[in-house]
């Protein structure tokens, strides 16, 4: 059986930064099509932008699957397209902001064939477009999460990051 091909949009928005944060993610496999958001009460916008692609990559029910992962977050595709992820794991994330992020983001990245293609925000990408409405409407939800590890880090974590 041939693996599926998947497209995922996403972006992150933040209110302040750090401030009130939140993704948007939207899915599009064949005719299927699924939309995602989530709101937090302190983050970081990387970290919005970041956790849009893993939650979206952790969505997927194949392993395997041919994705394509649309973002306008430089941080996130350069980190990929330029391989700075190979030096920061090389490193042990040391002097790298959000690394229980990439350490979650690798283990369910390894698990696909996943290309990353940078947009530019807030220009014609329909689909883009749509994830920064998300991403924004998910930061005035009256149930915003906790992003636990950044409002409380590991000591380990806080002298690492923040």
């Amino acid at each position: 059986m041939d693996k599926p091909n998947i497209t995922i949009y996403t972006d992150g928005a933040c209110t302040g930064n750090p401030g009130v944060g939140g993704y948007g993610i939207v899915l599009i496999s064949g005719e299927h099509r699924k939309e995602v958001s989530e709101g937090f009460k302190l983050t970081t916008n990387n970290r919005m932008e970041l956790l849009a692609v893993i939650v979206g990559l952790e969505m997927l029910r194949k392993e395997g699957s041919n994705v394509t992962v649309y973002t306008d977050s430089k941080y996130v595709s350069e980190a990929i397209n330029q391989n700075w992820i190979k030096d920061w794991v090389k490193k042990g994330f040391k002097k790298v902001k959000n690394p229980d992020l990439w350490r979650r983001f690798l283990e369910i990245y390894k698990k696909h064939n996943v290309e990353f293609i940078w947009v530019k925000g807030h220009s014609d990408n329909i689909e883009n477009n749509r994830c920064d409405f998300l991403a924004r409407q998910a930061t005035k939800s009256n149930t915003l999460s906790i992003d636990e590890n950044y409002e409380n880090p590991s000591d380990e974590q806080a002298k690492l990051e923040f």
